[in-house]
């Protein structure tokens, strides 16, 4: 069953892209890093960041999306949840230097504040330097963990957490991963 999900999201992984604004986050050789990104309006509540920076609805966020049949690709024969864990978490830290760059030399650098993403695999992104903030709406929440049940059924057999914002201010990402 999972070979003929995943099967399906390689065929509309392109279209999806196709209609969404996402960018690719590149390497210096032009190859495709794990990040997708795009500008959004923050819509949530009040969030102050542990390095202080305060986030208010419809500041202007960095959005970012992992390439999720990507990773999937390259995780089908990993069998452990362990092994899939510490191998997403060592690619994205991989690919935060060159999010980092990306975001430092974007047109409209002074007027972001940071990057979100919502996640429900959320271990260890407080080691990469994220706030892990809970969303609060539970009608938003519901959604959120609705739309991530074929990723989570794909990426292990446990059980997840409820989804949660993750950020990080522009100051943390730049300070932390520019070369």
């Amino acid at each position: 069953m999972k070979s003929y999900l995943l099967g399906f999201w390689n065929v509309f992984d392109p279209i999806y892209y196709s209609f969404t604004r996402l960018r690719y986050v590149k390497d210096r050789e032009e190859n495709r890093t794990v990040f997708r990104v795009r500008l959004t309006r923050y819509k949530g509540r009040r969030t102050v960041l542990k390095d202080g920076t305060v986030i208010n609805k419809n500041d202007l966020l960095m959005k970012i999306h992992l390439h999720n049949v990507k990773l999937m690709n390259e995780l089908y024969a990993v069998k452990h949840d362990t092994k899939r864990a510490v191998y997403i978490y060592h690619i994205v830290k991989k690919a935060m230097p060159l999010l980092a760059d990306y975001v430092q030399n974007h047109k409209r650098y002074e007027e972001l504040k940071g990057i979100i993403g919502i996640t429900t695999l959320h271990k260890g992104t407080k080691r990469l330097g994220f706030d892990n903030v809970p969303i609060q709406h539970p009608i938003y929440r519901t959604y959120k963990k609705i739309t991530f049940t074929p990723i989570n059924y794909l990426a292990s057999s446990s059980s997840h957490n409820n989804p949660v914002y993750l950020f990080m201010s522009k100051d943390e990402l730049v300070n932390r991963y520019s070369k």
